[in-house]
């Protein structure tokens, strides 16, 4: 029985350039999984978008001197080519400036409001008598009082974690100008988290599937205690309030921002022409697994969760796999220093697959990771050229010169070619377990260990010399190896899907990869191959000392 899946995928700021982070940490991971469970038969139902109304976007039209709408239209059509050259299959990416999603908004704003969970108190907020406005939280720094941090926001320490409000700071100052702010009494709307504490403990402790670190990260941030927060604010970017008295204020980002997943769901049912059809997956028999980084734990584990429990009805979060960080030659990225890998340059001079190989098979699934030139290059050229491309290329240039171009007839098996055969359903069984369970980075290492196997079988088996004295025997070793390219193919589509589906094509077969299925497609005897081409190219050692050179050096994109 296929399954409902919805993929929701963190909404990046549109304020700049995506970088490798931004990739490693939840877009590459959700497109994984969602490969693999349409590979898998199953529905699913992918969606995120450009987050516009973050005060990110307004800090850049400032220093642009441009407008907000005009900054977020710029950086949107950019992530939209990149998810297009990375291959990286959102069902719906859309924005959070559509009137759709200002409609789903006001609904659950308006519905939370009717059942008590959303009320009106006052609240001090950060004044700056040098600009003469009211700061946005992302407008405040100062120390974090949880972990003694220096350049935490108004909003949240990207150092503990902690969500935070400006009033919290220690030595508190204005982003723009340095001027300490003073707080001077405002009325908001206000989401009554407090509500939700016994229930998120219950709901939460339940959990066995989710990742330690999200695990442990929620609980500790519970054990502290749930405190109402603002969700309005007094800026003129955002979604509108749906109550009179209110028209110069903005629902609060954190607030309206992850309501985008289901509007975006809603939005793509309204364009499959079914306005119903985003039902089965937040409603019923479905799960919805939330791809983000851990900066981002809380708001998925406790206030979308708390905001769902308050409009009741739909579905809460099955899992949430939460990425680490991705660290660049040993530092910490910092995007203001340009110490990045940003996306759209690397697509400029690299093919999308060795990257998403080399993000996969070092995912910072469990902890902080690094990227580094030398070991892109050592990976691309070790493994997915020596070991895989390698394979596949001399197999089937060998079929193609030695049995006019078609796979042979094995004849009867020996035992050794189907205990290799077996062992690559086996693997299948293995790897689907692992990626149901988002565990990419071990899955990618049990179809490389089978990649090395089939190398290994070749090596003792030596077609190109037995074929001199014994062609059916011969036959029997390239048939064997074929079938194990056939499912290592298979099992790497959803991590390579642009050299798994020239792969495909290269065994003869015709459609789309994901339409065979998670399965062993086995190739029969006669069918034809056209001549191969490598699958990868290795890349020279010097694009190592290059790329380190570029980072760093001018201003970030």
């Amino acid at each position: 029985m296929p399954e409902n899946i919805l993929v929701a995928v963190a909404w990046p700021y549109a304020n700049g350039s995506l970088h490798l982070g931004h990739i490693a940490g939840a877009y590459l991971p959700a497109d994984i999984f969602a490969r693999y469970h349409r590979l898998k038969g199953n529905r699913v139902l992918m969606v995120s978008g450009s987050d516009q109304h973050g005060t990110p976007i307004t800090l850049r039209a400032e220093q642009e001197g441009i407008s907000p709408a005009e900054v977020a239209a710029k950086y949107h059509k950019e992530f939209l080519e990149c998810w297009q050259k990375l291959g990286i299959t959102f069902d719906l990416f859309t924005t959070t400036g559509t009137a759709n999603h200002r409609a789903v908004v006001h609904e659950i704003f308006l519905r939370l409001l009717d059942k008590g969970y959303i009320y009106k108190d006052t609240m001090p907020q950060a004044y700056c008598p040098d600009c003469k406005r009211f700061l946005p939280d992302r407008y405040v720094e100062g120390t974090c009082p949880y972990c003694q941090y220096s350049s935490a926001r108004g909003d949240q320490c990207d150092q503990c974690g902690r969500t935070l409000n400006p009033s919290d700071l220690i030595g508190l100052r204005c982003r723009i100008c340095g001027a300490v702010p003073r707080f001077e009494i405002s009325e908001h709307f206000f989401f009554k988290l407090s509500a939700f504490e016994e229930n998120l403990r219950e709901w939460v402790g339940g959990q066995t599937i989710w990742r330690q670190n999200v695990q442990n990260f929620t609980m500790g941030f519970l054990e502290g205690g749930l405190k109402d927060r603002a969700i309005t604010r007094d800026i003129g970017w955002g979604v509108s309030v749906p109550r009179p008295g209110f028209e110069k204020k903005r629902i609060y980002v954190w607030f309206e921002a992850v309501i985008g997943y289901l509007s975006a769901s809603k939005e793509w049912a309204k364009l499959q022409g079914d306005e119903n059809a985003w039902k089965p997956f937040w409603t019923g028999d479905n799960k919805a697994f939330y791809f983000i980084g851990k900066d981002n734990i809380p708001f998925h584990t406790i206030i979308w969760p708390a905001m769902l429990m308050g409009y009741g009805g739909l579905s809460l979060p099955y899992d949430v796999p939460a990425n680490e960080f991705l660290t660049i030659e040993g530092k910490k990225l910092s995007t203001s220093r340009n110490w990045a890998v940003w996306l759209p340059d690397y697509l400029q001079r690299y093919d999308p697959d060795p990257l998403r190989y080399y993000l996969s098979s070092n995912m910072p699934d469990t902890g902080d990771t690094d990227f580094s030139w030398h070991e892109y290059v050592r990976r691309n050229n070790d493994e997915l050229v020596a070991t895989y491309g390698n394979l596949v290329h001399r197999v089937l240039t060998f079929t193609n010169r030695n049995f006019n171009g078609a796979v042979p007839d094995p004849g009867e098996l020996d035992s050794v070619s189907m205990e290799l055969i077996q062992k690559a359903r086996n693997t299948l069984d293995e790897v689907d377990k692992l990626l149901y369970l988002c565990r990419f980075k071990e899955g990618l290492k049990i179809i490389m260990s089978l990649a090395q196997d089939v190398n290994r079988y070749l090596d003792d088996t030596a077609p190109w010399k037995v074929i001199k004295q014994d062609r059916q025997v011969a036959g029997r070793a390239v048939y064997t190896a074929i079938v194990l390219i056939s499912a290592l193919k298979t099992l790497l589509y959803p991590f390579l899907p642009i050299s798994s589906q020239r792969l495909h094509e290269f065994l003869g077969f015709d459609g789309e990869i994901q339409d065979a299925g998670w399965q062993l497609q086995l190739p029969p005897a006669g069918q034809k191959l056209p001549l191969p081409q490598p699958l990868f190219i290795k890349l020279e050692d010097k694009i190592v000392a290059e790329e380190t050179a570029r980072m760093g050096s001018g201003e970030a994109p």
